[in-house]
Order: C-alpha cells, then structure tokens, then sequence
C-alpha cells in the first residue's frame, strides 16, 4: 500500500491499463477519504501519464469523423471518445492533486481534486461497461492524443490549469452534452442517454471545483477572478469559446456568463 497521496497519484498516473487505473484511483480516492492515507508526501507526477498499447492515438486532425446518425456504430465511437476523455480526467485530477502540493492550498482542495478523480474513473467505467453492452471495449477504435496538451501547457501554474481544464475543457462537456443526450434519446437508446446525463450533472461539481479554487487563488493573489481567467485562456487554450453555451448548468457551477462571453467566438 501507498504510504502518501503523492504516491498514489503517481502509482495511478504510471499505471497502463485503464481498469487498473480506474481500480486503483477507486482503492486510493476510499483511502484518502477514510484517513488511511492521511500524508501528501511531495513526489512528482511523470511528464506524461503512460498509455495502453490500444487504443492508437493520433493528432486530432487525423482522427475519422464520426456520424451524427443513431446506428450503433456511430454510438460506439460516440462512447468511445467518451471513455478516452474520461481516463485523461482522471490522470487530469490526479496531476493536479501532486502537481501543486507545494501551492498551499487548504486540505479541501485535495479532498476535490482526488473526488473528482474518483468520478472520472466511475464514469470510465460506465461507458466501458455500455461498450461491452454494444459489443465493443475501450481501445477497439483509435482516440486523439490532444487532451494532455492543456495539461503540459499549464504544468507551472495552478491557475493556469484551473482556467484551461475544469472552466473551458469539462465546461465544454456541460455546452454539448445536453443534446447529446436528446439524440440518443431520439434514436431509442435511453440507456446511453441516461448515463450521459448522469456523467453531466456530475461534471457540474468538477466545474464548480475549478471555479471555486481558481477564485481562491486570485484572492490570494489579489486579481480579479474574471479579468484573470479571460487573460489565462487567452495565453493558454489553444483554441476558441464556442456558443451555443449551457448558462443554467454554467451558472449551477458558479460560473457565470461575464467569464465567457466577452471573449467567445
């Protein structure tokens, strides 16, 4: 057994099949919480979680289109891509949790970041399980290797990474899901729909978490929460704000239009 929290992260981080990954942040995330493992230690993360031989990863670019249509092929590569965004969370959260130890944030901002992996690898789970339902598994279809580039891009600076990951990446997934979920539903597949609601009202916590401790920090720091972030986005996400945005589960996380608006696309 782990002695610390840092080394339970790293032993999660460097840890190349997914259900290992899931199983061990499940064991550890329940030890955090019990007091079994009560130390944060100071081991670093690696500079890249390792992967699994499957699923092959390619640049976004290079990655097939899916179809928007309710036949099951076009389902799995939906939950496929699903299930990769949600195994790069929980390395997201565990990062975070050993990355910054020496930031001094309260034990609450642990207690956070390591629930939050614990989400992500209950929600892995759930798709994985969905595939097996369709007659695939994780890995059968190749994924894009981008989502750790947001994490390499704000390796030094906490704020940085709050901004980029839980208030633009997972906020993204509160923006898109609500009429993925309503497509599913049209096609007949409520159970796929019912779970993808349920992996929603789950992320509003982890966006609610990141908005939370990145208004910490820049109280700490003596900044203007909004005025901050629009500046870390705009140095940091390489990319751009898309409307439509889900105000109401937005504003459920705290995070209200006057963030994102004045710099959307």
């Amino acid at each position: 057994m782990v002695k610390t929290l840092c080394e339970a992260a790293v032993a999660v981080l460097t840890a190349a099949a997914p259900l290992d990954k899931v199983r061990l942040t499940q064991e550890y995330a329940a030890a955090w919480r019990e007091g079994r493992i009560a130390d944060f230690g100071t081991l670093p993360p690696p500079e890249r979680p390792t992967r699994p031989e499957r699923p092959e990863l390619k640049l976004p670019r290079d990655m097939p289109k899916r179809g928007r249509g309710g036949s099951a092929q076009n389902r799995v590569a939906l939950l496929h891509a699903l299930a990769h965004i949600e195994l790069n969370a929980i390395d997201l959260a565990w990062d975070i949790v050993c990355r910054f130890v020496g930031e001094g944030m309260p034990k609450g901002f642990t207690d956070d970041w390591v629930q939050v992996a614990d989400d992500e690898a209950k929600h892995f789970l759930m798709l994985e399980e969905r595939l097996n339902q369709l007659g695939a598994s994780y890995g059968d279809l190749p994924a894009h290797d981008g989502l750790w580039q947001a994490a390499t891009t704000t390796a030094h600076d906490l704020a940085a990474r709050l901004a980029v990951v839980p208030m633009v990446l997972e906020a993204r997934g509160l923006d898109v899901t609500p009429d993925t979920v309503r497509r599913l539903r049209e096609f007949g597949d409520e159970e796929s729909a019912g779970l993808l609601q349920i992996i929603h009202d789950e992320e509003i916590t982890h966006v609610a978490a990141g908005r939370r401790w990145f208004g910490h920090l820049c109280a700490k720091r003596g900044e203007d929460p909004v005025e901050a972030w629009q500046g870390l986005v705009k140095q940091y996400f390489r990319g751009s704000l898309k409307k439509p945005f889900n105000v109401d589960s937005r504003q459920a996380a705290d995070f209200g239009p006057e963030f994102y608006e004045p710099i959307a696309e």
